[in-house]
């Protein structure tokens, strides 16, 4: 029984293979295999190790060598193992270890010089996992538009519609514009702490995180959902029920209505855009645009589209009771939508705040997709059985996929053996005579036979990858 576990997004290790331990041991070496059931001690002696080969590659990246140290050395050339391949070119081992000697002086020089190249791959390789991972993590978050990869460009116009929008309650009093300016502050901050919550996500996985910090952009949004919207929400309701316990006249409107005639074009704009994207999205996945909001198991979808739609029917919920107002002298009607925009905001701080507990909890994928990934599993030869499936859905396009899967050992081995020259197989077991030959025998071809199975688990995995990308 073996415990399969993959990320369908990216992937898993998957090879199975005994462990090694390699120790000097009186001039000698000393290999040490083991599995469940036996152990197996092999020692090589000075004569054996002294004679090893390197390549030119593993002997410049192990030993700090530049090719020019190389030139000077025994070459010799040796057979590929494949057939389209032309002879390559290896050293002794003893001699790529003199001259790395030679050139750092000591061992503990080349320790040092070593420990610094790692040191140095390291931090390249995480500087470019993280540029890598914010783009990519920008462009399924922001979509492919222009407006939406540009995220400097959203804040920017929920900042001026702030910003005016706060002014024309300065000047005209309407409780509507005041809720209105809080809406766009919300969003203002929202959008910012979202893109605060992609970069984080996007860092580079430790010890202490080894599955990296791919759920801070929910938490960010959370944290938006119950702190900036539900406070905008509470100050919009507070302005509204004061209006209306404690009237006062609007002053003149004008410049309010035009102010929220500019943010509904701006707000229209984004909307259009979000609907746009939103149906290019379901088309590729051959759902219709209701199917493709209410099955999204990504929170980020569905926010971006109720933000830009809450905007637009807020600034038609303020600009129609402002209208009211100043056609009757009512004030009521003005402290009525500010009420309605912030039930509007308590609406989205909802919804963010169920979504992004959804995806931090990590619901199941569908069942539909579950039983394919099942069955498809379970109709390959090589599996003898599945058991204790599980598929969550990670957000952002991202499935964990986990099943304890029975291998059929019969049918690896018969596709090991497909791949090997039985009459070739047949002559070698002929030539075993003694323990230690069959010993050494079995342990080249259990070997192998393991590395088979791995290959079958690859194999799996990138099945598994392409049915759930099909469906």
């Amino acid at each position: 029984m073996a415990i399969f576990e993959c990320y369908l997004c990216s992937q898993a290790p998957s090879d199975i293979k005994v462990g090694e331990v390699t120790a000097a041991v009186n001039n000698s070496t000393l290999t040490h295999f083991h599995n469940e059931e036996d152990t197996f001690l092999f020692i090589y002696g000075p004569k054996y190790t002294q004679n090893n080969f390197i390549t030119g590659v593993r002997a410049i990246n192990e030993f700090c060598l530049k090719s020019s140290d190389l030139d000077q050395l025994r070459k010799i050339k040796r057979r590929s193992p494949h057939d389209d391949t032309e002879t390559f070119t290896v050293y002794l081992r003893s001699d790529v270890e003199a001259k790395s000697l030679e050139v750092w002086g000591s061992p503990e020089a080349l320790a040092r010089e070593r420990k610094r190249r790692k040191e140095a791959e390291i931090k390249y390789r995480e500087n470019l996992f993280r540029n890598q991972r914010l783009l990519w993590e920008y462009k399924e978050f922001f979509g492919n538009t222009k407006v939406r990869t540009f995220s400097s460009v959203w804040l920017g116009k929920n900042g001026l519609n702030f910003f005016f929008k706060l002014l024309a309650w300065v000047y005209t009093g309407s409780a509507s514009m005041f809720s209105e300016a809080i809406h766009s502050l919300a969003d203002t901050c929202n959008q910012a702490l979202l893109a605060l919550g992609i970069s984080q996500s996007a860092r580079t996985p430790d010890p202490s995180h080894p599955y990296g910090f791919t759920n801070m952009r929910y938490i960010a949004s959370l944290i938006s959902g119950v702190g900036i919207f539900m406070m905008g929400a509470g100050l919009s309701w507070y302005h509204g029920i004061i209006g209306l316990l404690h009237p006062h006249p609007v002053e003149s409107l004008l410049w309010a209505y035009c102010i929220l005639a500019g943010s509904l074009v701006s707000e229209g704009a984004t909307l259009l855009v979000a609907i746009n994207e939103i149906r290019r999205s379901a088309r590729a996945k051959g759902l219709s645009f209701y199917q493709y909001v209410v099955q999204s198991r990504d929170p980020s979808t569905n926010v971006v589209l109720l933000e830009d739609a809450a905007a637009v029917l807020s600034v038609a919920v303020a600009a129609t009771c402002m209208g009211l107002t100043s056609v009757t002298g009512n004030p009521y009607y003005d402290s009525v939508g500010s009420l309605g925009v912030g039930t509007l905001l308590g609406t989205v701080s909802a919804f963010l705040i169920y979504t992004n507990t959804e995806a931090l909890l990590g619901r199941s994928i569908e069942p539909e997709q579950l039983q394919r990934l099942t069955e498809l599993l379970e109709s390959d030869p090589v599996v003898r059985a599945i058991h204790d499936v599980k598929a969550t859905d990670m957000g952002m396009s991202k499935v964990r996929f986990k099943a304890e899967v029975d291998f059929d050992g019969r049918v690896v081995t018969r596709s090991y053996l497909e791949k090997q020259d039985i009459e070739q197989l047949l002559q070698e077991i002929q030539q075993v005579k003694t323990l230690e030959e069959l010993e050494a025998f079995m342990l080249k071809h259990g070997e192998n036979i393991v590395d088979m199975l791995g290959a079958e688990v690859d194999r799996l995995e990138k099945d598994l990858k392409v049915n759930l990308t099909v469906y």
